[in-house]
């Protein structure tokens, strides 16, 4: 991939920070695989951004099938040095999704990125979030105390932002049972920020290893209600993610060269019926919107590599259709302008 040429130190060093937290991550859930999976470690896959002129991304993905229903690890960096006529000029994230196979073992999702303006302006946008099938109170009180000591005087408005954003208000129920988010977040002091970013990254990945290492070990049987209820879960994460999460729509509306990574947090089955069921519960034009991601799942829900696509033109041709639909999506204190920051600067 194509680093930053003439980038500032700030983007050198949150790439640096995100490429050591994607290490970390992937060689302890290869760890795993190896002494309780299948001994298969993730798969790197990269991709560019027009040719990798303005960067790329790069990925791993999983490929114990014994252990993980879906997992991917994603790096991006983006940037518009050249062109001066963008507001941005760089954006760096790490975003990851984890689903186990096993029902009894949690999801996680974390997203940490440093986003620069050609203004000089920068911030960063720190979540994460537990994502059970089944609820289990340790795993939940673990995770809970590990956010509270890892985002000190941030906690209160993490919580509240994330609470926020992962409401689904159209089932009247959340995504998770645990959620952190914040916008916009910069201080007076960089470093700080910096360090803020990484710790909070390090001690979540850490956490969660923790978590689920006991889970796999200690929760090995489930029945077939136990996996009803996670497909029926798994159909609710990508309900929320299809039709509320900003960051998957921003990503799938500033450009279409990475839609597979970008819908990588999607499981590998959800339950067709159920999801179609919902279309019924969502205002116009949401609705169509269901119905249209409804259209392109076939009958035994399998979400593989054509689907992802298929749901990604879909997502990114409803908005085109009905910017006003924007409005709709989940926020938190505050609305991230990430495709306006990729558009020309007025």
């Amino acid at each position: 991939m194509k680093m930053i040429m003439s980038a500032s130190q700030d983007a050198v060093s949150a790439y640096k920070l995100v490429r050591n937290l994607q290490k970390r991550f992937i060689d302890k859930l290869d760890n795993l695989s190896a002494e309780i999976g299948e001994n298969k470690k993730f798969e790197e896959v990269t991709w560019l951004r027009d040719e990798g002129i303005h960067g790329g991304g790069s990925r791993f993905e999983s490929r114990d099938s014994e252990l993980f229903n879906t997992a991917s690890v994603n790096v991006s960096q983006v940037h518009y040095d050249e062109m001066s006529e963008k507001n941005l000029q760089s954006a760096t994230a790490i975003s990851t999704i984890i689903h186990p196979k096993n029902p009894h073992v949690a999801s996680i999702h974390i997203h940490i990125s440093l986003t620069e303006l050609k203004d000089n302006n920068s911030y960063w946008r720190v979540m994460a979030d537990l994502n059970p099938s089944i609820v289990n109170e340790d795993d939940k009180k673990i995770f809970n105390n590990a956010l509270k000591d890892l985002s000190a005087d941030t906690y209160e408005e993490g919580t509240l932002q994330g609470d926020k954003y992962f409401n689904i208000p159209a089932l009247k129920r959340d995504r998770g049972v645990s959620h952190f988010y914040l916008e916009n977040y910069k201080t007076a002091d960089k470093e700080q920020d910096y360090n803020f970013a990484n710790n909070f990254g390090t001690g979540i990945i850490d956490t969660y290893i923790d978590i689920i290492s006991n889970a796999f070990q200690k929760r090995k049987s489930f029945s077939v209600d136990e996996m009803q209820q996670q497909l029926d879960y798994h159909t609710l994460y990508m309900f929320q993610v299809l039709t509320l999460d900003r960051g998957t729509t921003s990503g799938l509306l500033i450009h279409n060269q990475n839609d597979i990574g970008i819908m990588g947090s999607l499981p590998t089955y959800i339950n067709k019926r159920l999801l179609q069921s919902w279309a019924e519960k969502v205002v116009n034009p949401q609705n169509e919107l269901v119905k249209n991601l409804v259209s392109v799942i076939n009958d035994e829900g399998i979400i593989d590599g054509d689907t992802k696509e298929k749901l990604a033109q879909v997502v990114r041709t409803h908005y085109k259709k009905y910017p006003q639909a924007l409005k709709m999506q989940a926020s938190g204190n505050s609305i991230p302008s990430t495709v306006n920051n990729h558009k020309l600067s007025i």
